[in-house]
């Protein structure tokens, strides 16, 4: 293993920035991240899918503007920075998914009745940070992405993966799948 390999670098991200506390939630971010992949893994969730849920808050981490910084007003585009930022090592199928899944909250707010009335007081609070529910139009864009689907599914394993007694693999357990996908967007970019 190299410095510069991806799978030791998000290792180490959720060993450090991941033990640190979740936007007030009773869980620390790590914990949070590793319940929404074992959610999807249960869900049988497609493999790409199941890692964008296990690094779908790398953003927090990654970004010029922390998950801090997000519960004091400053929105702090975490699904953008955190594609962004693995789009270095993963394909669309887990990158995507990350990049909406803020607009996923937002979406479900403004088409689902009561699915607001389900949110952790923190994710009310980052709500009306990250633009409050979408409007028609928003709405309409966001059906029309390819990724539409995959996103709302994330986002219904993120905002039930904030058990504080819930038991899950460690992140050594999905490492041999972060690999397996980094090797297969690793031979795409390179055909």
């Amino acid at each position: 293993m190299t410095a510069g390999d991806p799978v030791r670098v998000i290792a180490d991200l959720f060993a450090a920035e991941g033990a640190g506390e979740y936007l007030g939630e009773a869980v620390t971010q790590a914990q949070h991240m590793l319940q929404a992949a074992a959610l999807a893994e249960g869900a049988g969730a497609a493999p790409e899918l199941a890692a964008a849920a296990l690094l779908h808050d790398v953003g927090h981490f990654t970004g010029t503007v922390s998950g801090r910084q997000l519960v004091r007003g400053t929105d702090n585009r975490h699904g953008d920075q955190g594609a962004d930022w693995l789009a270095r090592w993963f394909g669309p199928g887990v990158t995507e998914p990350v990049r909406l899944h803020v607009a996923a909250k937002r979406y479900l707010c403004a088409v689902e009745p009561g699915y607001f009335g389900g949110l952790s007081a923190a994710s009310v609070h980052t709500l009306r940070i990250q633009g409050g529910p979408m409007t028609p139009a928003e709405t309409a864009e966001f059906e029309a992405s390819p990724w539409c689907q995959a996103a709302l599914r994330l986002r219904r394993w993120d905002d039930a993966a904030k058990d504080p007694g819930a038991v899950v693999p460690a992140f050594g357990y999905y490492q041999p799948l972060l690999r397996q996908l980094v090797r297969q967007h690793e031979a795409r970019a390179t055909r």
